[in-house]
């Protein structure tokens, strides 16, 4: 999904048209000290129109210039709080952090916005992007991810409260997407806890995909029951084996990890019902990944 800026009831053209004769305004900058010393210009407190705050925000958020942007939205905010203009800043801050990676900043004022004005049709901006924000500080599989549950539970708040709207269009998306990511959290530690030689473990985890509605729709769930064979079968538990290879062979008859299954069950004297239509690769043959 595209992001763009949130929309208001006035004209916006109006709002640059003014913005563009008030710009020629002269702004006191001072120097104060921010991101572990570094200094660099921030507003001054001075009594100033809303109109020439708001604009020049704007103005620096059309040139990527994104920190300067939230420094006026700040001071709008904090100089006309409660107004139809505090409004419109704390979106546009939550945009503005957003752009320049600072998620928390961005979760922060989306939080913000939805205390204030939960009623308003821009609430669904601000739940989207707080969503949007945990979902781009997920991580690879082999790390905590708390990022993607919070991605997960945000992304599915969207699509519950705005059906039919492009924000839950795009959530709806993103949630296959993080329920891909968590389910490779699971295999990746089953595999972990197959390769340790803890097969009540592993199993555990291999089953999580399985039986979890959301996981099964995911890409890791013929590699779930692959595992399940392999980890049955060297506990000798032929019949349970079985039974995972005949439901990856009736779902996915064509996946090579039943092909791999299909052959490990028949070294065993096993005789699956369905026999692969792919052909097995050397590449997966009793492979456990790190």
């Amino acid at each position: 999904m595209r992001f763009v800026l949130p929309t208001f009831s006035r004209s916006s053209s109006a709002l640059r048209r003014g913005g563009l004769i008030l710009m020629a305004a002269a702004v006191t900058l001072t120097l104060a000290s921010c991101n572990g010393g570094a200094n660099r210009p921030r507003l001054a407190y001075e009594e100033r129109p809303v109109e020439l705050l708001y604009n020049t925000g704007y103005q620096r958020l059309q040139s990527h210039r994104w920190s300067d942007a939230v420094d006026y939205f700040q001071e709008v905010e904090r100089q006309h709080p409660y107004s139809e203009w505090s409004r419109r800043a704390i979106l546009m801050q939550v945009y503005a952090q957003y752009q320049n990676g600072n998620y928390e900043e961005s979760i922060a004022a989306a939080d913000r916005f939805i205390a204030l004005f939960p009623g308003s049709p821009s609430a669904a901006y601000a739940f989207y992007m707080r969503a949007t924000c945990h979902f781009e500080q997920i991580v690879d599989v082999g790390r905590d991810q708390d990022q993607a549950r919070q991605a997960l539970e945000g992304l599915r708040d969207v699509a519950r409260r705005y059906p039919g709207s492009s924000y839950a269009t795009d959530a709806t998306v993103k949630i296959d997407m993080v329920n891909d990511q968590l389910a490779g959290k699971e295999m990746s530690i089953g595999r972990y806890y197959q390769r340790a030689n803890q097969p009540l473990a592993a199993i555990g985890r291999y089953k999580a995909v399985i039986d979890n509605e959301a996981y099964q729709r995911t890409s890791h769930t013929p590699e779930a029951l692959y595992r399940l064979v392999e980890v049955y079968l060297s506990l000798g538990l032929k019949d349970e084996a079985e039974r995972n290879g005949s439901v990856l062979g009736y779902n996915y008859p064509g996946s090579p990890w039943y092909a791999e299954a299909y052959a490990l069950l028949t070294e065993q004297g096993e005789q699956p019902g369905t026999a692969p239509t792919a052909p097995r690769e050397n590449w997966l043959q009793r492979i456990i990944p790190g």
